[in-house]
């Protein structure tokens, strides 16, 4: 089994030359030495092997002369297998579906390639027949039309031209951001694809991703922190985990969401007198910030721990968080814009506040999802990058192994309330206890909400770490059928979070659907132990359980 060494979740700009990788690669074998004893390439050598790689395969890659690239992520793995990670661009304008990941072998060979598409992108002109203010219009309609009955405040929609790649055959197209305040001044987004030749619509989404001292938390109980001296006072910021810090939104909102940013709700940093934070209880506001602290200490820690990766972009910089977010504001989520995450208070009735550990790590995970396979939300790959984040922000609740806030395969429980209806917002062994979520895959699971159809992502993850059946695991009784009437035995949570991961950051793009998570995950186990292991055939079992088959 090899192990993955993460190098970096940055972007990063491609450099060097094939003549610069030869003589790095002949510099590293010692005189005697075989091809065995070479040391793993670094980061740069990765990116010179990839750079020389597009060159001599631009055929096969439909790269022209039209077209840049930018590397977006390295990985290189202990044998000094490389990963390198890109997006395109052409005539300079941003292909959607246009990335694509090169894998080279430890001499910097071409193996092959993921790409998003296969599809040659070539158009005859650049220049949209759809002026932008139009694609404004009609993006600022499609925002009013989801929130029916709502009064938008502050308004605004910013068209950028894209070459739409995802959605068959290339075509220019207007991608426009729209966002605005509802009734209560909390934020709404919403991302919509328009042809900029016809002005039909091709797709929309929406752009919230809906994810040492001690402090007395409201749902893990007295937690550690990290924190930062400050005079005679201390900073709830962790110097030891890139900076992170958490601070208080003031029940203010903003309106910045992607390239789209007009107001910014602050984030008061939290402060302290003698290190000790909160009281567990809502009445004392620093609470809920221990929460988003802690949140985010055991998610930085399970990905540094587990995968090896240094914060969540991969290159050791802190997010930060923002507690009391809005007005009853019943949300989380994870914004780009800022690298922050925000919480809301919930309001009491279905929700109380939303800083719960699973929480944190599922949104967070968007985080990760954003720098690494970047997965489109809409459409199956949507489901796949919600699936993403409950998988491990379930990982990272098990892998803090708190006893307050235990392990378990339910999502958001201890933030829904009486009004809510059910005890957690998603259930991973049998997604459809929620009324809405789907166990299996089926033609129209791509028509589904997203958080929806994340559930055969979640039922495939629960079968593969544990198995079918009913079983009691951590004190929570769970039974998890399988849609083929099978039997599955699982692996176990680590192996689904190794494989997981590898497939992620290695294997999947901007388009993955149901069929290409198969192969992805099918390639990492493969990768991880072997093509004739159990784990590989436990992978393919528990894919087909769910009804994606080969």
């Amino acid at each position: 089994m090899s192990r993955i060494r993460h190098v970096s979740g940055s972007r990063l700009i491609m450099a060097g030359t094939a003549a610069t990788t030869a003589t790095l690669l002949v510099a590293a074998l010692a005189p005697g030495a075989t091809a065995a004893d070479r040391p793993a390439p670094s980061p740069a050598a990765a990116l010179d092997n990839a750079a020389a790689a597009l060159l001599d395969h631009a055929t096969e890659l439909n790269l022209t002369g039209a077209q840049d690239t930018e590397a977006r992520d390295v990985i290189v793995d202990q044998d000094g297998t490389q990963h390198v990670r890109y997006d395109r661009t052409y005539r300079e304008l941003p292909v959607l579906g246009g990335d694509f990941v090169v894998h080279l072998g430890p001499d910097g060979d071409y193996r092959g390639a993921n790409r998003a598409t296969r599809t040659p992108v070539s158009l005859s002109t650049v220049t949209p027949k759809l002026s932008a203010p139009k694609a404004a219009d009609l993006a600022a309609n499609a925002l009013r039309a989801v929130n029916p009955g709502e009064l938008l405040k502050k308004l605004t929609a910013q068209p950028e031209l894209v070459v739409d790649a995802l959605h068959g055959t290339p075509k220019l197209a207007w991608r426009t951001d729209a966002a605005a305040l509802d009734s209560l001044g909390n934020p709404v987004a919403r991302t919509v694809l328009t042809d900029a030749g016809t002005g039909a619509r091709i797709d929309a989404w929406d752009t919230i991703e809906t994810a040492s001292g001690d402090g007395e938390s409201l749902y893990g109980g007295t937690v550690p922190l990290e924190t930062t001296t400050s005079g005679s006072a201390y900073q709830l910021k962790d110097p030891t985990r890139g900076g992170t810090y958490t601070g208080d939104a003031e029940n203010q909102t903003d309106l910045c969401f992607l390239t789209i940013c007009l107001v910014r709700a602050p984030a008061t940093l939290f402060t302290d007198d003698d290190n000790h934070w909160g009281t567990g209880t809502a009445a004392d506001r620093a609470s809920a910030a221990v929460d988003a602290q802690y949140g985010t200490d055991a998610t930085w820690d399970y990905y540094k721990d587990v995968h090896g990766r240094s914060g969540i972009a991969g290159d050791g910089k802190g997010s930060y968080n923002r507690v009391h977010y809005g007005t009853r504001y019943n949300n989380a989520f994870w914004d780009d814009g800022c690298f922050c995450m925000t919480y809301g208070d919930g309001d009491g009735t279905t929700f109380g506040p939303l800083v719960s550990l699973d929480v944190a790590g599922h949104e967070m995970s968007h985080g990760v999802t954003s720098s690494t396979a970047a997965l489109t939300y809409s459409g199956e790959s949507g489901g796949l990058n919600e699936a993403t984040s409950d998988i491990f922000g379930t990982l990272v609740e098990w892998h803090a192994g708190n006893s307050t806030d235990a392990g378990d395969y339910l999502i958001g429980e201890n933030v829904v309330r009486d009004g809510f209806g059910r005890d957690a917002l998603r259930y991973m062994d049998k997604p459809s206890r929620d009324g809405s979520s789907a166990d299996c895959w089926s033609t129209s699971l791509g028509d589904l909400d997203v958080h929806y159809s994340s559930g055969v992502a979640n039922h495939f993850a629960y079968l593969l770490a544990e198995g079918s059946g009913a079983k009691t695991v951590g004190g929570v009784a769970y039974d998890s059928p399988t849609c083929d009437g099978s039997t599955v035995l699982g692996i176990g949570r680590d192996k689904l979070g190794d494989i997981w991961y590898r497939a992620l950051t290695v294997y999947m793009t901007s388009s993955t659907d149901y069929a290409g998570a198969r192969t992805a995950t099918l390639s990492a186990a493969g990768d991880l132990y072997g093509t004739d292991s159990d784990e590989y055939a436990a992978v393919g079992a528990a894919w087909s359980a769910v009804n994606v088959v080969a």
